[in-house]
């Protein structure tokens, strides 16, 4: 299993002198970048622990660094050296979604179903949160994850998108019935009652439309959802279909569409509108962003 780069997690910062007073006894130099308690670095390895509690740490030498130290003396679990030994292998639906944030490109919902089986196949993957990931890994991930597993992936371009925005004028409440509907349609194909969401608004935003699609299933909505192998592989399956669309309307409009909604975004869609005029918009972009606004005026 190739395992990340980076490893992140979270610890409780009551441990926090103890880890700092190891690492130094141990030969690491320490600084306090902003919003971090302190930053260690030695040969191989660097581990930053931020405000928030969460720790990172990456280098070539990490991997004993986190197996002989980290894991026995502060995580007390094996979340990085044996992912199994820490993971839900109860077969259940993961969810999640990619191209919220994103003022071109369509908004696409995933769920996904695995087994303990296909869990246990996601993990010798090593298939991981899509954020950790570069564009070129999501793609041949999710490609292996579509083979494999039963999905349900709903991808709203611009045109549909803006439909239904305008009619439920809120991207939660849009949100909660896409991740109904897909939720929905995987628990039919599979018999699975089980779901975990990485949650991203009030519970109650999905409960309600799963309560009006008359959906019976055992929901659970996490904060950091993505930390279940199976909301990850979802994950993986909304970036990929999310990066598959952007690069649909890039081909077809001829401009080379950006992700996100930065300065660059806003330069692409002037360009756009200057060469199409402002009817574009709708079929490329989320026009109920402010960018839009921006862009008219």
């Amino acid at each position: 299993m190739k395992r990340p780069a980076c490893f992140s997690t979270t610890i409780d910062l009551s441990l926090a002198e103890k880890l700092k007073t190891d690492l130094q006894e141990q030969g690491f130099a320490l600084s306090t970048p902003p919003y971090t308690i302190f930053s260690a670095v030695k040969k191989g390895v660097s581990c930053t622990l931020y405000e928030s509690g969460k720790l990172t740490v990456q280098g070539k030498e990490m991997q004993p660094f986190i197996e002989f130290y980290l894991e026995p003396e502060i995580l007390h679990e094996l979340k990085f050296s044996h992912p199994a030994a820490t993971a839900d292998l109860t077969p259940h639906i993961g969810m999640d979604e990619a191209g919220k944030g994103d003022y071109f490109g369509p908004l696409c919902i995933a769920a996904l179903y695995a087994d303990s089986e296909g869990i246990q196949k996601l993990i010798e993957w090593g298939v991981r949160d899509s954020k950790r990931f570069e564009d070129e890994t999501i793609l041949k991930l999710a490609k292996k994850i579509r083979q494999s597993f039963m999905y349900t992936v709903i991808r709203l371009f611009p045109a549909k998108y803006n439909e239904l925005y305008a009619k439920f004028r809120n991207l939660n409440r849009l949100l909660g019935w896409a991740h109904a509907a897909a939720l929905s349609d995987v628990s039919q194909k599979s018999g699975c009652k089980k779901a975990i969401l990485d949650q991203f608004a009030d519970q109650s935003v999905v409960n309600n439309q799963m309560q009006i699609k008359k959906i019976e299933i055992d929901l659970e909505q996490r904060v950091r959802g993505e930390e279940d192998i199976v909301v990850a592989g979802a994950s993986i399956l909304a970036r990929a279909a999310f990066l598959d669309g952007m690069q649909e309307l890039s081909e077809a409009h001829g401009a080379k569409l950006p992700k996100g909604a930065s300065s660059i975004v806003k330069k692409t869609a002037l360009t756009l509108v200057a060469k199409h005029g402002a009817d574009i918009l709708p079929k490329i972009a989320k026009i109920h962003f402010k960018t839009t606004k921006e862009i008219l005026e």
